[in-house]
């Protein structure tokens, strides 16, 4: 490594800067994707049941004190009830339907049928089916020890019934590190930057070199004192400088304004960047060298940017998709990226677990470097 390879790749990356394309998919691009996307998929960490489902429960006037006991169980499992008869304007969609005289036919002995009816989604209708059938359950078993206890049934006894701690309880805890799926920001803001990253090496760094070797630039480099190993490491560097002004930027507005945890093992997440910084560099010169046209270098890098960053989990966690993807996202280098990502910032399993897929892609750098060096031409 030269003093002129290194000024060249100095020149390198001000040419490109001072493109304004570049510095719109640079600096303000990836901050609106960050915004929209991660709003969209969870926001500034909102805890999921933050809102609660409103649910009408439909009952006459004649429902007695069984279904204001219905009401306060439905109301302890987080729903907002409201009553009514269902016809009034914005009644909820999701109804719960208690016949006439309820308490009065239900202390006869007579059956009752409670109906629910929603318009959710079916995954969404069994999560309420669950819920609902809870507190209705709930109210006949109490009722039932109630009766066995004194033989009747009053509503300050069966309320009080309700609020006496469980014999059997259930704890729930998480087995080993892993916490949650990335949401939100948390999955935005690495995803977008891993995939923006591509795009914008594949694009303005591809392009670049097919300008320079049309307008004869490269053949003037060729006279130069420098050697061909030198001229293809300066053109790395400075794509490699661009990926690491773009990441550095992204990392701190994620820090500061969206508020991402980039976990306690910073240095090998740095390190991970910094290996997939120079994977697109080297894949960059390789495109810039095979593509014979700046038409053809935008359009096989924007392709194969959204492709790669569909299928390596950047739009959405890689964990949510079939077991096949995911095994289709670990042959891929943003999956290797983001893998990598995920194991140090969401699940925290300590720098060593993500050793295989830095691994990875410094081997994939160097092979692709190797490429471009090959695949290099003045003209």
């Amino acid at each position: 490594m030269s003093k002129r390879s290194l000024d060249l790749a100095r020149r390198e990356l001000w040419m490109m800067l001072r493109q304004r394309e570049t510095l719109v998919w640079v600096f303000v691009m990836p901050i609106v994707f960050f915004y929209f996307i991660g709003t969209v998929s969870g926001g500034f960490g909102t805890k999921r049941g933050a809102t609660k489902d409103r649910i009408g429960l439909v009952s006459a006037s004649d429902g007695g004190f069984l279904v204001d006991e219905l009401e306060r169980r439905l109301a302890k499992l987080d729903y907002d009830v409201v009553r009514g008869g269902g016809d009034e304007p914005e009644f909820p969609s999701l109804r719960l339907r208690v016949p006439a005289a309820f308490t009065a036919n239900v202390l006869a002995g007579t059956q009752q049928q409670v109906t629910l009816v929603t318009s959710s989604s079916s995954s969404s209708a069994q999560f309420h089916e669950v819920r609902v059938a809870r507190a209705v359950y709930g109210l006949l078993a109490d009722l039932i020890a109630s009766v066995d206890a004194s033989g009747s049934v009053d509503p300050s006894g069966l309320g009080a019934r309700a609020d006496l701690p469980r014999k059997v309880t259930i704890a729930v805890s998480a087995a080993g590190k892993q916490k949650t799926i990335p949401e939100g920001f948390q999955q935005t803001v690495p995803g977008t930057m891993v995939m923006f990253t591509l795009i914008v090496l594949l694009t303005s760094g591809a392009v670049l070199l097919v300008i320079e070797r049309e307008q004869g630039l490269l053949r003037r480099l060729a006279s130069a004192p420098l050697s061909r190993g030198e001229v293809v490491f300066a053109k790395w560097l400075s794509r490699v400088a661009l990926a690491a002004v773009q990441l550095g930027f992204a990392m701190l507005v994620g820090r500061l304004v969206f508020r991402v945890d980039w976990g306690p093992d910073l240095p090998m997440v740095l390190a991970c960047l910094a290996g997939w910084a120079a994977l697109c560099a080297a894949l960059a010169i390789l495109l810039g060298s095979l593509a014979k046209s700046t038409g053809q270098a935008v359009a096989i890098g924007v392709l194969s940017s959204n492709v790669l960053a569909a299928l390596g989990g950047c739009w959405w966690p890689i964990e949510v998709v079939p077991r096949w993807m995911q095994k289709l996202a670990l042959c891929l280098p943003t999956g290797w990226t983001m893998d990598a990502l995920h194991r140090l910032m969401t699940f925290q399993n300590g720098a060593a677990d993500a050793a295989g897929s830095l691994a990875m892609l410094c081997g994939a750098a160097v092979l692709a470097g190797w490429g471009a060096t090959r695949a290099f031409r003045y003209q």
